[in-house]
Parts: structure tokens; sequence; C-alpha cells
């Protein structure tokens, strides 16, 4: 049994209606049901009544409801007493794929160290899938994913939007290819390709752009950070979000740029991780909104920061 269970059937009978309570809650209808039946199994008693004019607590749900929601405002209440009584003591964890752009993650942690001085922060870098599970089981606070457009996010999670962008090819300025306005996909085989290990977005999309031709893969790493080290020690090119490039002090220093990729509008979204179904500690929320007002003034954003659909 999951609190985010009991959380949704009390949404489901507040509201009467699976449809009404998947959108309030951020999530799709099926896994919204399939949530609520795993919780009915787990307890062998039907706690609502569906019918083709929506959903009825049953009179076993109706003997079980104030429990459930007694549970519901302990946990509430448990969590928020842990943020505001013991704060000086509270570590938040944030899991981060090693793209997730430096220029945002570190002035973010130092506004927030000027307003919780005594609140230790610890960056984990992860997979996507790992940071999923780890926030599912409250390894991790928070979480900072990359996406492609179009793919599915984690129902349980609440999710935000902090910047959109494109993917581009990182360079030395003395590349070759820093003399094009943008770089085509057979231009990528002009130097040695420095690219994700599995697991990773950048990775994922480098094989689709690539469209089965064989790249000169000389080099797999763990993330743009040391990717970008990499190019700027004249190991080769890489191809990253362009929210990763803009910004970085390589890039500022002058030591590495960025070109468009030509004839390619995808569009990658970097978005923050946090469980919906529990009140987060202030701490927590604080650090939140603290990356939401920083990504809105991030450099090079083309578009404004907008709730993600869960």
């Amino acid at each position: 049994m999951r609190i985010e269970q009991l959380d949704y059937l009390a949404e489901v009978a507040k509201l009467g209606s699976f449809r009404r309570a998947a959108e309030e809650l951020h999530i799709s209808q099926p896994a919204l049901s399939a949530s609520v039946r795993s919780l009915e199994r787990e307890l062998g008693v039907d706690l609502l009544e569906r019918g083709r004019h929506g959903a009825t607590v049953s009179g076993s749900g109706r003997e079980l409801l104030p429990h459930i929601r007694t549970v519901l405002d302990s946990v509430d209440r448990l969590r928020q007493a842990a943020g505001e009584q013991h704060r000086s003591i509270r570590m938040i964890r944030i899991g981060t794929v090693n793209a997730a752009t430096v220029p945002l993650l570190t002035p973010a942690i130092r506004q927030f160290r000027e307003i919780h001085h005594a609140t230790q922060v610890e960056i984990i870098g992860a997979q996507p899938e790992e940071i999923h599970r780890a926030i599912l089981s409250g390894s991790f606070d928070l979480g900072l994913v990359n996406y492609l457009e179009g793919d599915d996010m984690p129902p349980a999670l609440e999710t935000m939007t902090l910047l959109r962008g494109r993917p581009v090819v990182c360079m030395r300025p003395d590349s070759a290819l820093a003399s094009l306005t943008a770089v085509r996909v057979n231009d990528l085989h002009a130097e040695p390709l420095i690219v994700m290990r599995s697991g990773y977005l950048m990775h994922r999309f480098v094989h689709r752009l690539m469209q089965g031709q064989v790249p000169g893969f000389s080099y797999s790493t763990d993330g743009a950070e040391m990717g970008k080290l990499m190019v700027a020690e004249g190991l080769g090119i890489t191809v990253l979000p362009d929210f990763s490039v803009i910004g970085d002090q390589l890039e500022q220093r002058g030591i590495i740029t960025w070109r468009p990729i030509a004839d390619d509008d995808t569009q990658v979204e970097l978005v923050i991780h946090r469980l919906r179904s529990l009140r987060a500690t202030r701490a927590v929320r604080d650090l939140h909104q603290i990356f939401v007002e920083r990504a809105r003034v991030y450099p090079g954003q083309r578009k404004p920061t907008a709730a993600a659909a869960g």
C-alpha cells in the first residue's frame, strides 16, 4: 500500500468521477483507475461503486474513508512538522542527469543556501529511471531530468518544465565545423564523436539522428559536463541540449562553442520532478521555487516556462 493510492482514492471519492479526479491529479485516467483497483485488491474490499455516471463510495468505502483521511492528514502534519522544526538537520537530495546544466543548478543551490544556511544539499548524478525510482521511494526529494518532446512522464510525479531548447553540436572554436552556420548529419563524421552512455536521452537522440549510419564513436561518457571538458581538450565534438552549453563557463570563456543541427526541429525539455502525493517540506518547496524562478531568466531561453502534463 502506498500513500499516493490513498490520496487518489480520496480524490475520486471527493469528486465522484475518475475523469475529474485524473484531471485534478494530472495523471491519466487508466493509471488512476489501476492504482485504486490495486488498493482495493490489497484491502480485499470494493471501496467504490462504478457506474456510467461516475463513481460513488461503497458501504465498505464509507467505513474506511475516515481512516484513510486520518492517515493522509497525519502524514501531511508529520512532513510539515519535520520541515518546520528540523530544518537545521535536514538534508535535501537532488537527483540529476548530468546534462541538466550546471549554469542552472549551481546558482540555484547558492541562492538556496542564503535562506537555509544549515540545510545540507546532496547532488547525485543518475540516469532518468534511477531518479524516478529514487523519488518514488523517498530517497530523492527533487529530480532534474531531460525529455524529448512527446516522451511520457511518470504519472505519480509532479512535473514542471524548467527549460526548453534544441539539440546542438558542441565543438571547439577552431573546429572546421565552427565555420558552418548549421551542422548537417553527414558533418558529424568530420571529427570523433563523444556520445552519452546508453540510458541517457542524448544517446537515444544521436542514434535516431544518425538514422542507421555508423558514426565514428570514439568516446562514451556519463554526462554533459565530462563531454564538454573532452571537447575543450580537443578530443572531438558532442551533441547536447543548447541550454546545457549556453552560459556554461567554457562557452563564456570562448573555449567551446556550438552550432544548430540542420533540418532538425527536435525539442528537448529539462523538467523538475517531485513526489505528487505528499506535501513537501518548506526547504524542498523553497528550492523547487528557486529552480522555477531561475529557469525563467536562464540565458538563451526562447519559450516561457510552463507546467508539463503529468
